[in-house]
């Protein structure tokens, strides 16, 4: 009798954390866990309501500003990509300090505007909601809503992520593709992530990412080895080197077409030789993606869609670690528990440029 007991002591105490764990999680419990999370695209609809129109507002007001606006949503994707490439999408980019990634020449002109809207957005929703909401989860989310309003697809982001305790090591960051890879060395840094495409092993995830460079722009000195290596005949190389001259500094449109709207003319910028970076132009000369290149300049829908299937597989890298929700996106909390409360007073004391 005395182990019949014992037993259903097991059971019920079973039953009583996977009913728990079905709800979010306050920072006292989140902070330094290190279990898995579970993402679900409600997981914040109990705990903040909101959330979606407070991030949609904020990320709308910030595209709205004639003083660089046009550009916070490439400015989102390359944070959102250079975050989640490294060690999985867990807010490591945002930290600052000695060994920030920001540092990094794969993180070099990583856009400001973009970088202060999440944190903006940060302080507004644990306002209203307390600290319940993570910075990679208001990433991941800014992102999602800044593609939509620039005319792109809808993404079904999973929430219930955690902000990392440090930021990604300098090995990790060193595996961002180079913008002059070629496509071999692209198809592989995919594969290894995680990102090997579909089932039957052609490369979806790496073109359709790629796509994000239909919006945003490239400081010349990431493309200088396409403006070097040029034939006399490359009549769009030309005019990149007349563009750039001298200066490295100066940006170039990556997609040459309709550089502010989220859409699929990147790949007839392409299908028509006139891709700014090496990584993408490549993409054309290898029959493994020349046809997703062709395929989704003729197909917007499909490009889409596979776009949205991408980031949303993109986003659930590297859930494995531990981590908790930052009361600023740009440093770690200062201890080992932290409520909403203290949260709150805490808040008032080389490739594509975006």
């Amino acid at each position: 009798m005395t182990t019949t007991r014992r037993g259903s002591g097991v059971v019920l105490l079973a039953m009583l954390v996977a009913a728990s764990s079905a709800l979010p999680l306050p920072l006292e419990t989140m902070t330094n866990d290190t279990s898995a999370p579970i993402l679900s695209v409600d997981f914040h609809a109990l705990s903040c309501p909101n959330l979606h129109g407070m991030v949609s507002s904020a990320v709308w007001a910030a595209r709205s500003n004639p003083h660089g606006g046009a550009q916070i949503t490439a400015g989102l994707l390359r944070i959102f990509f250079h975050d989640c490439f490294p060690q999985g999408c867990d807010a490591s980019i945002l930290l600052d300090g000695w060994n920030s990634e920001k540092h990094k020449i794969q993180n070099q002109g990583l856009q400001q505007q973009a970088l202060d809207l999440i944190e903006r957005i940060r302080g507004t929703v644990h306002d209203k909601c307390g600290a319940t909401v993570s910075c990679a989860d208001i990433l991941a989310l800014a992102t999602t809503h800044a593609v939509s309003q620039s005319g792109g697809p809808w993404i079904s982001m999973p929430m219930g992520r955690r902000d990392s305790l440090e930021p990604a090591p300098g090995w990790a960051v060193e595996t961002l593709p180079r913008p002059d890879a070629d496509v071999n060395t692209l198809i592989t840094s995919f594969r290894n992530k995680g990102l090997g495409g579909d089932d039957k092993g052609n490369p979806t995830d790496l073109v359709a990412l790629s796509g994000a460079h239909t919006v945003g722009k490239a400081r010349c000195g990431s493309f200088r080895d396409r403006i070097d290596r040029r034939s006399p005949n490359d009549q769009f190389a030309n005019r990149l080197a007349g563009f750039c001259g001298n200066d490295d500094n100066r940006q170039q449109n990556l997609d040459v077409r309709t550089p502010d709207t989220f859409d699929n003319m990147y790949f007839e910028d392409l299908m028509k030789r006139e891709g700014v970076l090496t990584t993408d132009q490549g993409l054309l000369f290898d029959g493994r993606t020349r046809w997703l290149v062709d395929g989704f300049a003729k197909n917007k829908g499909w490009f889409f869609g596979q776009f949205a299937k991408s980031m949303e597989k993109m986003s659930k890298l590297g859930m494995g670690q531990g981590g908790e929700i930052r009361s600023n996106c740009f440093r770690r909390n200062t201890g080992v528990q932290q409520t909403a409360a203290a949260a709150h007073d805490d808040d008032e004391g080389l490739a594509a440029s975006a």
